[in-house]
């Protein structure tokens, strides 16, 4: 593996051979003290602790990444010889990264530790929990376990791979725990803005802690699964060693609003527009495709599903009986323009303004089978990212310029958008149902996790301690108690997506300043009205030829960069992130061609 570090490097190192692929069946005896309860809200109990004799055994909880930044979530539970992991996720980078697509943990550890690897638990499917799956799988050997639509979207992810048939992915189910060596584990239901999404309870000889994954307590979710906190209450009766707990809205007063609450907008719009209705959302917020699903049947519009990702998820919901959409309401993206506009809803990928999707293709005119035009409305049905603000609010102005209507998460009521996340409340909720022995506050920035900590240490008695840990801190859990225990190494790795390998990054870090291609960097002075390419582009390269003995291959590539704004509308060419990808993969593209060779291009646009 190519070795590129974006951020603190930690030494990454080639592993020697891969131990063999578990082979052995999930075991998934019936749980046998499943208790049906009136209704999630009666829980007003007040608890009292049954306390049991826990052996003399420490417990090992290590976050490798999802502390102190938003992506990247991954914890490490040891003990003995025994090692698990729950979720494997990536981060997304922002302009402070150039020419890097995703980033993952560094897993320096797990390599080094990786005969003693038993498994890696998922507790839903989105990016930030699943998106280095094929990363860490490439280096490791370890079953995957997670629900059913999570297990479907991680093998889609190593189908892309090619690492699919490789990889033993083991269904988990609620009320049904098994073992991992000397861990005994329980998927408990809770809801998320996507689906199949839960806590783990983990039962060791150390102790029983609960990790919650990402969550909320929505009340009447649209598949009408609610949360299960009668086991999470049942569990905190009992007694629960640790409490690890998603931080991300602890910053938001009171209760997230269910996944309904944005019905009401949607009709609204669905309903008085005069031309297409396009909502962009999460691909994978199934919840939110089934409303719209369901309103388009109710105002007569038929339903297209618009980029890749979009059309993937909601082809695999449909084939799990996930995503019901009624015989006929489905159009292809083909066919849209033969229908009249008043007739038509879309749902499109691209909520967070990504150059090359298909909203931000769509707003500058550049998709194959969909345009906007006066009279339309565009619903951003998602929350801004930080960092992503000024490629969401660029592809809104383009939306504008052409008379299109946007609607977006501006604070206005009814909401087009409802968080995923517990806001405070339901971090306080939570934390009494488990009442806890020690709570460590996970996934979030640092700021997030340090509210959460404040949150739980107001509560009386619950927990009796508070651990504000970071990445690659090592805490220790026994019944006698707690304590820090030195690091790990941790870091985030750069990767170019379409490879498992990892590039530099060149402008953060002078380490490594050459992957295996080179890299070469067109500079182009464009006028910042016309689009006007001012001068010929110049070309600089490192690792990659000898431009200077190659003349020839300089002007070719100049004439591809001068191609690919040839090709490009007024627009696009003002929106400097469409032209950088769009010159990023036209010269990819040729040099592959003319030389076998992939290196990094990283544009730089001087704007006159």
């Amino acid at each position: 593996m190519r070795a590129g570090f974006c951020g603190q490097k930690t030494g990454l190192e080639e592993s020697g051979s891969k131990p063999p692929r578990s082979t052995s069946p999930a075991t998934a005896p019936a749980n046998p003290r499943a208790t049906h309860w009136p209704s999630w809200v009666i829980i007003r109990w007040a608890f009292s602790k049954e306390t049991s004799t826990i052996p003399s055994a420490t417990l090992k909880a290590i976050p490798l990444g999802g502390l102190g930044e938003f992506g990247m979530n991954m914890m490490a539970f040891e003990y003995g010889d025994h090692l698990i992991v729950v979720d494997c996720g990536v981060l997304f980078p922002d302009t402070e990264l150039p020419g890097v697509d995703v980033v993952i943990p560094d897993i320096t550890y797990l390599r080094e530790n990786h005969s003693r690897l038993r498994a890696i638990l998922l507790t839903h499917g989105h990016e930030d929990h699943i998106g280095a799956l094929p990363y860490l799988l490439d280096e490791v050997d370890a079953p995957v376990y997670g629900t059913p639509f999570t297990l479907a979207l991680a093998r889609s992810r190593l189908e892309e791979h090619g690492m699919a048939d490789d990889v033993e992915l083991r269904e988990m189910q609620p009320q049904a725990p098994f073992d991992v060596g000397p861990f005994r584990v329980e998927f408990i239901h809770l809801t998320h803005s996507i689906i199949d999404s839960g806590a783990l309870a983990i039962t060791t000889p150390a102790g029983t802690v609960i990790h919650t994954g990402d969550f909320k307590l929505d009340p009447t979710p649209t598949d009408q699964r609610i949360s299960d906190l009668h086991t999470l209450a049942d569990y905190g009766r009992r007694g629960v060693l640790a409490l690890f707990s998603d931080s991300t809205n602890v910053e938001r007063p009171g209760i997230t609003p269910s996944e309904r609450a944005v019905r009401e907008r949607l009709s609204e719009v669905l309903s008085e527009s005069k031309g297409r209705v396009l909502i962009s959302c999460f691909s994978t917020s199934l919840h939110r495709m089934q409303i719209v699903a369901n309103l388009a049947k109710e105002h007569g519009r038929r339903l297209c599903f618009i980029g890749r990702s979009m059309f993937k998820n909601s082809e695999i919901a449909q084939q799990m009986g996930r995503l019901h959409l009624d015989e006929g309401l489905i159009v292809a993206p083909q066919d849209v323009r033969r229908l009249p506009a008043r007739e038509v809803a879309l749902v499109v990928a691209g909520s967070q303004g990504e150059p090359m999707s298909a909203m931000a293709r769509i707003a500058v005119d550049q998709h194959r089978w969909v345009g906007v035009a006066p009279g339309d409305d565009v619903v951003l049905s998602a929350r801004i990212i930080p960092g992503n603000e000024k490629a969401i609010f660029r592809m809104m102005d383009h939306f504008y310029r052409r008379g299109a209507k946007v609607h977006y998460d501006d604070g206005s009521h009814p909401l087009v958008h409802v968080s995923g996340h517990a806001s405070a409340e339901e971090l306080r909720l939570m934390l009494a149902l488990v009442r806890p022995k020690y709570f460590i506050p996970i996934h979030g920035e640092y700021r997030q996790l340090s509210r959460h900590a404040e949150l739980a240490r107001e509560l009386a008695g619950v927990p009796e301690e508070v651990f504000l840990l970071e990445s690659g801190d090592v805490l220790e859990l026994s019944a006698e108690g707690a304590r820090r225990a030195g690091r790990v190494p941790v870091g985030r790795v750069c990767i170019d997506v379409g490879t498992l390998d990892e590039v530099g990054d060149v402008i953060l870090s002078e380490r490594r300043r050459i992957s295996a291609d080179g890299i070469v960097i067109p500079i182009l002075a464009i006028q910042k009205f016309s689009g006007e390419l001012l001068q010929p582009p110049e070309i600089v390269s490192r690792g990659f030829v000898p431009l200077e003995q190659a003349e020839d291959l300089v002007e070719r590539a100049r004439q591809v960069i001068r191609e690919a704004l040839e090709k490009s509308n007024l627009e696009e060419i003002s929106d400097w992130g469409v032209v950088k990808d769009k010159i990023r993969a036209a010269l990819r593209k040729f040099f592959d061609r003319e030389l076998g060779k992939r290196p990094m291009v990283l544009p730089v646009i001087l704007e006159v």
